[in-house]
């Protein structure tokens, strides 16, 4: 009898042969782009300098963000496992002025943070190779070509595997770095608590920037949404709703324990030093990064941490590139249908059309709008979280639209944060705009 039991355990093969894991794997991939697509602008910036200014001040404000943000976030990959189509023909089914007020969000963003991406992508390019003979801006550009290139001829898999690799690569690095630092750096002391940030004027503009990525914009969700649809294109495999929000946790899971991780790297290295990192350029602030990981891993993974560092931020460029070419690509061919239930085909055209625009409109921004990094990645930011309680109300709205079946909907629990979510950013939204008038 034991003979027969483990014939018929080698006859199945090991663990990750099983037919739960292949099916997984064939899942998997949305949620790495996804965290890839936060780590890049809110954690190696945005982390990484609330730890430098408020050492652990601010860490509770960041997992606050990441619990209260989560819904709306999940919401999008919900929707489409439920119904098949992404978000935004969730939005179009609500009446065209949702999709109009999308469009409207999306391009009154979309330029800014790419180039507030690109800006940081062309300092780590710039500082890797060490090359001083071009001009930052100069980088950037290359960088933006580059990243046309990859997105504009390349397959979703090309960007789908890389994205993996990269993700891999800066998690190894990241967690290397913190475990150097902990255990051979005093930890900070003397820093304020979060209730002392918040109640400075300039406290609050840095807490409402810091929040307005943690871990990203709301109204990026429908990314996630489109590119699980890719996923399922080019796997041919419809995965369980157990399965697409596994793929969504475990990147989301990514990006908080790395949210972290970054505040702990600056607080442990540059909090009470003296160093003023608050008006670097984006080159400046590249090496300020590198000096950091290198000082607490050690000098001889400099070259390791630039090329994990440009590797994130390219990777993170690639995303928001490929994220907002996609949204405003679908959101015009919506606007362009009269009926509600028409599904327009996506055209190359109008994809390259849109990436030309979103490129080239960015990096005018660079050229001639930027005078220094923290100017411009306070200004996505904040944006970002100003459009926070609208994006967040209509993708609740959506998931619980009669399309969206019974048992997808999301659970009691997962509805209750949702409503203290949305009085969290509004609460936040009203204090900050309330600051910006006095």
């Amino acid at each position: 009898m034991l003979e027969t039991v483990n014939k018929s355990e080698k006859a199945r093969g090991p663990w990750w042969q099983s037919a739960k894991v292949q099916q997984f794997l064939k899942t998997f991939g949305p949620g790495i782009m996804f965290a890839g697509t936060c780590i890049g602008g809110s954690h190696l910036v945005q982390s990484t300098k609330a730890g430098a200014y408020y050492g652990f001040g601010l860490l509770a404000i960041i997992l606050l963000a990441n619990l209260f943000k989560y819904p709306f976030l999940e919401f999008a990959s919900r929707y489409t496992n439920a119904t098949g189509d992404s978000i935004i023909e969730g939005y179009r089914r609500q009446g065209k002025w949702t999709l109009w007020l999308y469009l409207a969000i999306t391009l009154v963003s979309m330029f800014i943070v790419t180039a507030a991406i690109g800006t940081v992508t062309g300092g780590l390019a710039k500082n890797l190779l060490g090359i001083d003979a071009l001009p930052g801006y100069a980088w950037t550009g290359m960088s933006f070509l580059v990243v046309f290139g990859l997105v504009a001829y390349g397959k979703f898999g090309v960007l789908d595997k890389s994205l993996k690799v990269i993700g891999l690569l800066l998690v190894v690095t990241v967690c290397t770095a913190v475990a150097m630092v902990v255990m051979n750096k005093p930890a900070p002391t003397g820093y304020p608590n979060s209730l002392e940030v918040i109640s400075t004027p300039a406290g609050l503009a840095f807490t409402i920037a810091l929040m307005g990525w943690m871990p990203i914009g709301i109204d990026m969700s429908a990314w996630h949404s489109l590119w699980t649809q890719e996923r399922i294109k080019q796997t041919g495999y419809h995965p369980t709703l157990k399965e697409t929000l596994l793929d969504f946790n475990i990147g989301y899971g990514i990006t908080v324990v790395l949210a972290v991780f970054f505040t702990v790297l600056g607080a442990y290295t540059i909090y009470g030093t003296g160093v003023d990192i608050q008006g670097l350029s984006a080159v400046g602030y590249a090496g300020m990064l590198v000096d950091m990981f290198a000082g607490a891993v050690g000098e001889w993974s400099r070259w390791v941490i630039a090329i994990a560092a440009f590797a994130t931020m390219f990777g993170t460029c690639i995303t928001l590139v490929d994220g907002y070419t996609r949204s405003v690509e679908r959101t015009v061919a919506l606007l362009k249908s009269d009926e509600v239930e028409e599904k327009p085909v996506s055209k190359k055209g109008n994809y390259l059309m849109w990436m030309l625009v979103l490129i080239g409109g960015s990096f005018i921004i660079c050229l001639f709008f930027v005078t220094n990094l923290g100017q411009i990645m306070n200004l996505a930011t904040g944006l970002s979280f100003l459009i926070a309680p609208l994006a967040a109300f209509l993708n609740f709205k959506i998931v619980y639209s009669p399309e969206v079946k019974e048992e997808f909907r999301p659970s009691k629990g997962l509805k209750g944060l949702a409503f203290a979510g949305m009085a969290f950013l509004t609460v936040f939204t009203g204090i900050y705009l309330w600051q910006l008038m006095l």
